[in-house]
């Protein structure tokens, strides 16, 4: 099984940034679509933002429009979230996975705690 490893997380004041990263443990073909979840204590999984293969499309959740943008390198096996005018709601820990044909996958890795302090 590939193994996303997230990094890029910490610790932000309100209206600060934070760039995440997504690499996948070994490389693997495609296509498929990638996409960056949050989950907060005693939510479940949210999906903030997804792109597809070469990044021609990508979507977002209502709630980070405007502020979060996603981006990948193929070549790379990387997937970027960059999140820019933070609040404290946006807390929790970020995961990537990938989607194959309709489905997202589980969350394989250890995902990068993100904290927005007001």
């Amino acid at each position: 099984q590939v193994q996303q490893v997230e990094s890029g997380g910490g610790l932000v004041q309100a209206g600060g940034s934070l760039r995440l990263s997504c690499a996948a443990s070994r490389r693997t073909s495609g296509p498929f679509s990638m996409g960056w979840f949050r989950q907060a204590p005693g939510t479940e999984r949210e999906l903030v933002a997804g792109i597809t293969w070469r990044g021609a499309m990508t979507h977002y959740a209502d709630s980070v429009k405007g502020r979060f943008t996603i981006s990948r390198d193929i070549r790379e096996n990387a997937v970027y979230l960059q999140m820019n005018s933070l609040k404290p709601e946006d807390t929790g820990i970020y995961y990537c996975a990938p989607k194959y044909g309709n489905e997202w996958m589980p969350s394989a890795g250890q995902g990068t705690q993100v904290t927005v302090s007001s």
